[in-house]
């Protein structure tokens, strides 16, 4: 079995079952990840009606994964209407985070984690439910009309100001997850959104492929971030796309990457992020296998 501190990242199940993967099924994804040699998971609820399904059962999940002798540090709260510039959306999504944030006490979490704030975007019909606003997706979407920066700042840093209070009513961190399109996808964005927000329990979930892909060095990232990232996924990425790839199947310098992770003490959780329908991975398995041992030979 690998260290604690090696997870293994809901995007196992997304890539094997779609998205969003059925909740009911929560018991056998649980299952599988202990099977590939994780003692940890990461968990989502991906929207309203995931994210109830995910509500209902939060106690057998908590029962199951203690059966199974497995820690869930991280759940993921899916809500992409938080940022949204409607005041209506914003705070039914604060209800559904904080039906998020119980599923994450039951369950034992530290933290809960979504995609950084999604700009006010107008798409054709609703937003849509993918894990990331690839170029096709944010090439068809336009901004409002009546969209007045300053306004919508500062209602966005309220909703997320709100938020992060109710994570840290739960003892939780509030990890922002960055991607393609979002507004805090790098590490500058990240620390002008932190400072804006200003909740301690606010974190950068560090995600090698994304960040590589947008050339935010990673080096620099983890050292100008330190004390501010407790969770680090890991995969890699030929720097020219979107891909989330075993570790050595793409261009990243992974040496002087683990050299700053040292040099910076960081002693919090490696998320094993590999696969997506957007990657080439021939073996799902075999590769949450090597990356897990590949992580093990370097954080010990």
């Amino acid at each position: 079995m690998f260290n604690e501190r090696t997870v293994s990242c809901y995007l196992y199940v997304i890539t094997k079952y779609g998205y969003p993967p059925p909740a009911r099924d929560s018991r056998k994804y649980l299952e599988e990840m202990k099977a590939l040699g994780f003692k940890s998971v990461e968990l989502e609820g991906i929207r309203e009606e995931h994210l109830g399904e995910m509500y209902d059962i939060r106690n057998d999940v908590a029962g199951w994964a203690k059966e199974l002798a497995l820690n869930i540090p991280i759940f993921c709260i899916v809500l992409p209407g938080l940022s949204s510039p409607i005041e209506s959306e914003r705070n039914a999504s604060l209800a559904l985070f904080e039906k998020g944030c119980d599923v994450a006490t039951a369950i034992g979490a530290k933290g809960v984690l979504d995609n950084a704030p999604l700009p006010p975007y107008r798409f054709p019909d609703d937003i849509p439910i993918v894990r990331h606003y690839d170029e096709d997706v944010l090439r068809s979407a336009a901004v409002p009309d009546d969209l007045e920066w300053s306004a919508y700042w500062e209602q966005l840093v309220d909703a997320y100001r709100q938020a992060c209070d109710i994570a840290a009513s739960r003892n939780l961190t509030y990890q922002m997850h960055p991607c393609l399109g979002v507004l805090s996808a790098t590490t500058d964005a990240f620390l002008y959104f932190y400072d804006a927000v200003k909740r301690d329990n606010l974190r950068f979930n560090l995600d090698t492929a994304n960040q590589f892909m947008m050339q935010d060095n990673l080096a620099f990232s983890l050292i100008r971030l330190k004390g501010l990232v407790d969770y680090i996924h890991v995969s890699d990425n030929p720097g020219d796309r979107v891909e989330h790839l075993e570790p050595g199947k793409g261009a990243i310098n992974w040496e002087v990457f683990f050299e700053t992770v040292d040099r910076v003490g960081y002693d919090g959780h490696f998320g094993v992020d590999v696969g997506g329908h957007e990657s080439r991975v021939d073996d799902l398995d075999q590769a949450y296998r090597n990356t897990g041992e590949w992580l093990e030979e370097r954080i010990g």
